[in-house]
C-alpha cells in the first residue's frame, strides 16, 4: 500500500502509513517499529513465549455437541494439520499470535476451489488495509510483496475471502489496536536505556572526561593531551595506564551507572514490557522481588499466564473462525476450539490422582484416561465404570425392600393354612 493511497484519508499516529514506513515517534526520541521493538530481549521473550505456547495448542474441530472430534470434516485438516502447502498448523497459529502481539491484527486470505475452502494464506499485517465502500461493506486492500523485496500492485479482497483476527479494538474501528504502537513510549524508553548502556560500555563506562591544569596551555598542547587520553578510551582499552604531568587532574563529567540507576531503570523496563503482554516476568527469566520458579508457585504462574494472556487471544481466534470460516450451515453443526489441556497438566503424581478420580467416578472411561496420557486403548476400556462400594440410593435395602423404579412388583402368595388333623 503506497503512501499516495492515503491522500485525502484521515489517519492517526498509530495508524496509516507511519507504522509501516517510518515507525512511531516517542518521548525519548527513539523511533519504534516492530523490528526495533523485537530487538529488545524482553519484547522478544514475551512474544516468543506467547507464540510458542499457542503453537503447542491444537485447533480441534468438533461436532455439534462440542465434545466429539470431527476428523471427517474438511476443516479438520485445514485448521488442525496444514492450513496451506507452505505452513504447518503450528507455524500458522504461531504467526497469528506474533501478529496479534505486535500489530493487533492477523490476516489470512481464503483460497477456494469452487465453493470448497482449500487453504488459508497468512498476510503481513503491514501490507493490509481495512476499508469500507459506499455501502459500508468491509473489504481489504492487499499490497503484493515481490520476490526482490519491492512492493507490487494493490488488489482488493472481499471480506468473504479473508480471515481477520483482531486483538483489542475500539468501537467503530475495523483494525485492532497495536500494542507496540499504543505503548511506544514505554518501548522507546527501553530502547533509549539499551542505547545508553551500550554507549557506556563502548566508552569504558565513562562518556566524557575533564582534565584540569593550573597552567595556561596552548592550542597544540591541548590537542596533544586530548590525543594521548583518547588512546585509552573504549571498553577494549580499559585497564590501560596513562601518566598525567604538570599537575593535570582528571574529573569525570558523567555520573556512574549506579548513581543514574541505570540497572534499576532497565529492570523496570522489563517489568513494564511484561505488563503490556500480560506475561509474568519470571516466565521470561526476570526474577524480580525474590520471585522464584521453584515449587508449586510456578504452577500458579502458568495458570495465571494461561487465563490472563492466552485464553483471551485464543477466544479471539475462535470467534474469528466462527465469523469468517464457518458458513451459516456449518455453524449449527461444527464447533472449533483450541485444546489447552496440555498447558494445564500437572506433574505425574497430580495427573495420576486426577485420572483415578475421573475413572472411578465414571466421568472418564479407562480408554479416555489412557488417551490423556497418550496410551493406546485396551479391550473393554470403552465403558464407564464406578467404584463397586458406591451404591445408588434406590438400591439401598433392595433385598426384601421396595422394588426398584420401573420394576414390576412381584406377586405375593397367601400364607398356607395349617392342615387339620384327620
Amino acid at each position: 500500500m503506497g503512501i499516495l493511497s492515503w491522500i485525502g484519508r484521515p489517519f492517526g499516529l498509530t495508524t496509516g502509513p507511519w507504522r509501516a514506513y517510518f515507525g512511531t515517534g516517542t518521548t525519548s526520541g527513539e523511533t519504534v517499529t516492530f523490528e526495533t521493538a523485537m530487538q529488545l530481549d524482553a519484547v522478544w521473550a514475551c512474544v516468543n513465549l506467547i507464540a510458542n505456547s499457542v503453537k503447542t495448542l491444537p485447533c480441534i474441530v468438533y461436532k455439534e455437541d462440542g465434545v466429539t472430534v470431527d476428523r471427517d470434516s474438511q476443516l479438520y485438516e485445514l485448521l488442525h494439520d496444514m492450513p496451506n502447502i507452505d505452513d504447518t498448523s503450528a507455524d500458522f497459529w504461531a504467526m497469528a499470535a506474533i501478529c496479534l502481539c505486535l500489530d493487533g491484527n492477523f490476516f489470512a486470505e481464503k483460497r477456494k476451489v469452487g465453493e470448497r475452502l482449500a487453504a488459508l494464506t497468512p498476510l503481513n499485517p503491514l501490507f493490509v488495509d481495512v476499508c469500507r465502500d459506499d455501502r459500508n461493506r468491509r473489504y481489504y486492500n492487499v499490497t503484493e510483496q515481490m520476490a526482490n523485496g519491492k512492493k507490487g500492485g494493490v488488489r482488493k479482497v472481499s471480506a468473504e475471502n479473508m480471515l481477520h483476527i483482531r486483538g483489542a479494538i475500539m468501537p467503530g474501528c475495523d483494525r485492532g489496536l497495536s500494542p507496540i504502537a499504543m505503548e511506544r513510549n514505554v518501548i522507546g524508553n527501553a530502547l533509549a536505556g539499551e542505547k545508553t548502556a551500550g554507549k557506556m560500555f563502548k566508552n569504558g563506562l565513562m562518556s566524557s572526561l575533564l582534565v584540569s591544569s593550573d597552567q595556561i596551555l596552548k592550542a597544540d598542547q591541548r590537542k596533544q593531551i586530548t590525543d594521548a587520553l583518547t588512546q585509552f578510551a573504549g571498553a577494549e582499552k580499559a585497564g590501560g595506564v596513562t601518566v598525567l604531568e604538570a599537575g593535570f587532574k582528571p574529573y569525570p563529567l558523567s555520573i556512574n551507572p549506579r548513581d543514574a540507576q541505570m540497572l534499576e531503570s532497565r529492570q523496570y523496563s522489563v517489568e513494564q514490557i511484561c505488563r503490556i503482554f500480560g506475561v509474568p516476568p519470571v516466565m521470561i527469566g526476570h526474577a524480580a522481588n525474590g520471585t522464584t520458579t521453584w515449587g508449586s508457585g510456578i504452577e500458579q504462574l502458568i495458570l495465571q499466564f494461561t487465563k490472563a494472556c492466552l485464553v483471551p487471544m485464543l477466544r479471539s481466534m475462535e470467534a474469528a473462525i466462527y465469523r469468517d470460516i464457518l458458513t451459516p450451515q456449518t455453524r449449527k453443526t461444527t464447533v472449533v476450539k483450541f485444546n489447552i489441556e496440555g498447558l494445564l497438566r500437572g506433574d505425574s503424581g497430580a495427573r495420576a490422582e486426577f485420572l483415578q478420580k475421573m475413572v472411578q467416578n465414571g466421568i472418564y472411561t479407562p480408554n479416555e484416561a489412557r488417551a490423556y496420557e497418550n496410551k493406546a486403548p485396551v479391550e473393554g476400556g470403552e465403558g464407564a465404570i464406578v467404584n463397586g462400594t458406591m451404591t445408588p440410593l434406590n438400591m439401598i435395602g433392595h433385598n426384601g425392600g421396595p422394588p426398584l423404579d420401573g420394576e414390576p412388583e412381584q406377586p405375593t402368595t397367601a400364607p398356607s393354612q395349617p392342615k387339620r388333623a384327620a
